[in-house]
């Protein structure tokens, strides 16, 4: 049987699709690219924000014209399943995220008359998509913030860590066949562990120190920290331990203590400011990527020109604005003073002019550097080889290292190289 597999939305859903795909392979399905080739099509969705539910919609109703056997999986089929059952029946089997420990069962019921037989869920059987060298690894799942904008605890309950052990199992195996550097992500990252140890303390530094006794792993980034959850510990491990990426990866999502009170975000101006000097004084060359959301619901002229002061101020290496999308079932759905689009806009365009700027004077300060780069990928025409250092998060945002070389480098391989131009968001040079 061929199946087609579309993954949208975040790192996040697609380690579950990549999971999926799993159990999809050992049944001995062939993957195609080409839906029209497919018998059936499964579509893992995003059900986050406006922007992702039109995705998701959109995408269901471009498969729909291939006739083919259609099964949606993922965040949309949790947060709307009846909806989707009763508004395109064309559907085959909407399952949600709670169906996941049991998807082989549902698989083996739809696929009955295909005689094929699939099993549970285990990252064992997990096919990457991505990079063998730079996976993901979901060490926990849902999330306890309950900030006031999001639909998450919604769609995927409270935060569970996932078991100690099991991640560095994974991890083993990932190094095993290939992995260089091991990518941590949850939706709360840094709260790992603290749901299972006696005294509610993150267990992430530990993780991070047990992950880099693996050989085979040279780096080990973490991505989604939140700000009042960064300890000294994890910091001190970071800045000590040589495989830890300094990549601080925290979405404040504002600066005015007003806003962040009404998004019901923990921590104030004065604890992100001092998180963040911290950060600097203590591990000078790491790189800190934020987050904001801008014409949230009473969002003043003086909040967002504070929030603009700020980011003038403390110049982040990345930074991702997004404005306010007003969510169903949150508690900023209903509140008052809701922001017009185009003031959201308006307000977005000019922290972004401002930020690129900034990254452009940030990047100018990288020639001359070496960055430790991960091959990822050559380019046979132009003879360009491109990759990651520390400095580049592995999800399309951050941009990359481009440069050539005299003699041939293996895909994979770690090298130095020297930096001696930019490009947008990217660093050009030469091997070492």
């Amino acid at each position: 049987m061929k199946i087609g597999f579309i993954s949208l939305g975040c790192a996040k859903n697609l380690v579950d699709s990549e999971m999926i795909l799993g159990i999809l392979h050992q049944a001995g399905c062939k993957i195609v690219s080409d839906p029209a080739e497919a018998d059936a099509i499964f579509i893992n969705t995003c059900g986050f924000i406006e922007s992702a539910k039109k995705e998701t919609l959109d995408t269901i109703n471009e498969m729909k014209i291939y006739n083919k056997k259609l099964i949606v999986t993922g965040c949309y089929a949790k947060r709307y399943k009846e909806k989707l059952e009763k508004e395109m029946p064309f559907i085959d089997k909407v399952i949600t995220l709670q169906d996941y420990p049991k998807i082989h069962l549902i698989l083996n019921d739809l696929f009955s008359e295909d005689h094929i037989k699939f099993s549970p869920l285990r990252y064992e059987n997990r096919l990457l998509t991505t990079s063998n060298f730079s996976p993901y690894v979901k060490i926990g799942e849902g999330c306890n913030n309950n900030c006031t904008y999001c639909a998450i605890p919604l769609i995927r309950g409270g935060f569970r860590s996932k078991p100690f052990d099991e991640v560095v199992s994974e991890c083993k195996l990932l190094a095993e066949n290939g992995a260089k550097e091991i990518n941590l992500i949850s939706q709360d990252t840094s709260r790992y562990g603290s749901d299972i140890d006696p005294n509610h303390q993150s267990q992430l530094h530990k993780l991070i120190r047990e992950i880099s006794k693996i050989q085979d792993v040279e780096m080990i980034r973490v991505l989604y920290l939140y700000p009042d959850e960064i300890t000294d510990v994890l910091i001190d491990e970071i800045k000590n331990n040589p495989k830890a990426m300094a990549y601080f990866d925290i979405p404040i999502q504002h600066i005015s203590n007003r806003v962040l009170k009404n998004m019901n975000r923990r921590g104030d101006q004065e604890l992100i400011i001092n998180l963040l000097n911290k950060i600097r004084h203590e591990i000078p060359e790491a790189i800190i990527r934020t987050t904001y959301i801008v014409g949230f619901p009473g969002e003043t002229e003086e909040d967002f020109n504070q929030l603009y002061d700020f980011t003038e101020t403390y110049e982040f290496d990345r930074l991702g604005v997004f404005a306010y999308s007003k969510e169903e079932d949150t508690k900023a759905y209903s509140m008052e003073d809701q922001i017009p689009d185009d003031i959201k806009e308006e307000r977005l365009d000019k922290i972004m002019r401002l930020q690129k700027k900034i990254a452009r004077k940030l990047n100018k300060k990288q020639i001359g550097k070496v960055h430790r780069t991960l091959i990822e990928n050559y380019d046979p025409e132009t003879k360009f080889y491109y990759g990651r250092s520390f400095a580049f998060a592995p999800d399309d945002i951050d941009g990359m290292i481009v440069f050539q070389s005299d003699k041939a480098i293996e895909i994979g391989n770690i090298i130095d190289v020297k930096i001696t131009t930019i490009f947008g968001h990217d660093l050009i040079g030469d091997a070492v």
